[in-house]
């Protein structure tokens, strides 16, 4: 949903925005970060969120973690729904105690439906943008754009509370995106899409990316975070595990780099291979024209892997990771350690 569903609680349209001017600049100059110092989120003794510092930049930024893990809360306290017990965000170099400004430059699609009786899909999103401040034409035009944007315009007149699943999804990200934010927060935003409204979404929130906003996306479904994003947060009970691109996050917590080498020399590769200390495994593809290697030392293995070859003369077709997914990561960081303890 947009957060001008909370402010409407709290401002009159006139003072939750200057007609014409949300959705134009949205930011301070020179800061396009989300930035979260130190923060931490209790409900009494129970943990949400704790000691959390990140900092978001413009992209697609996938946010992982099992249930009760924080994901929801921690979107909660970027998107001001939620005051943190300790600690401090900022968006695009704002607080959201400047309620104006902070607010109207975020879109938030959470995962619960919430509609009022009886209101059609067209005029959920009018209603929002007239309480963004848009003169009534203005609101009129971003209504239809952000109803074709998720292929809702057929269905715009229909009550929301007749809609499928799939629909009443699409409605809320309509929501989030009519005004124009430069900051996108999505919990579970491709439940219950049919796999054609699945690709144009994840298209869209591609185009919000290459922008320059900065989309944030949780899911359940490790695979399509690995898809779609440029980066992932991987959360487990309440502390942050890691976070950045998945082969920096592979290298600085010592999961073993894990590559598929294709040569039709992978025989003699994989008993060269062996010699090496750092490397544990190196298995031949049931073709004998490529091999699967396991080393606990990735730069060490490049440098020795690449000397061999230039030694050897060996001709290697293709070389690429075997298993940089974002869900081999969590294995490695969450589950595998849950079991150990």
């Amino acid at each position: 949903m947009s957060l001008t569903s909370t402010l409407s609680q709290f401002f009159s349209p006139a003072q939750v925005a200057t007609p014409g001017q949300s959705g134009t600049v949205h930011g301070a100059p020179g800061d396009a970060r989300i930035v979260l110092e130190d923060m931490s989120k209790f409900y009494g003794d129970i943990l949400g969120v704790n000691r959390v510092s990140l900092e978001l930049e413009p992209g697609i930024t996938g946010l992982v973690g099992p249930n009760g893990a924080g994901k929801s809360t921690l979107m909660n306290l970027i998107t001001g729904m939620m005051t943190p017990t300790r600690g401090r965000v900022s968006v695009l170099g704002r607080q959201p105690a400047q309620a104006e400004a902070f607010f109207g430059q975020i879109g938030y699609c959470t995962q619960y439906d919430s509609f009022p009786n009886g209101i059609n899909g067209y005029d959920f999103i009018y209603n929002t943008l007239r309480v963004h401040g848009y003169p009534r034409a203005t609101a009129k035009d971003l209504t239809l754009q952000a109803l074709n944007q998720v292929d809702l315009l057929k269905a715009a007149r229909r009550p929301v509370d007749a809609y499928s699943k799939g629909m009443r999804q699409r409605i809320k990200l309509a929501q989030a995106i009519c005004h124009q934010p430069s900051v996108l927060v999505l919990d579970e935003p491709l439940n219950g899409l049919d796999p054609m409204a699945r690709a144009r979404v994840i298209a869209l929130f591609r185009e919000f990316a290459d922008a320059g906003k900065i989309v944030l996306i949780s899911s359940q479904i490790l695979h399509e975070v690995d898809l779609i994003s440029d980066r992932v947060v991987l959360l487990n009970s309440g502390y942050l595990v890691a976070e950045g691109d998945l082969s920096h996050i592979q290298s600085e917590t010592g999961e073993p780099l894990k590559l598929f080498i294709r040569s039709e020399d992978a025989a003699a590769i994989a008993a060269r291979l062996f010699t090496l200390a750092h490397v544990v495994e190196a298995q031949l593809h049931y073709d004998a024209q490529g091999l699967f290697v396991r080393s606990t030392d990735a730069d060490s293995f490049f440098l020795d892997f690449n000397a061999l070859v230039t030694d050897e003369g060996w001709a290697i077709e293709s070389m690429g990771p075997a298993d940089e997914t974002v869900e081999a990561v969590y294995q490695h960081l969450i589950v595998e350690q849950q079991v150990a303890t």
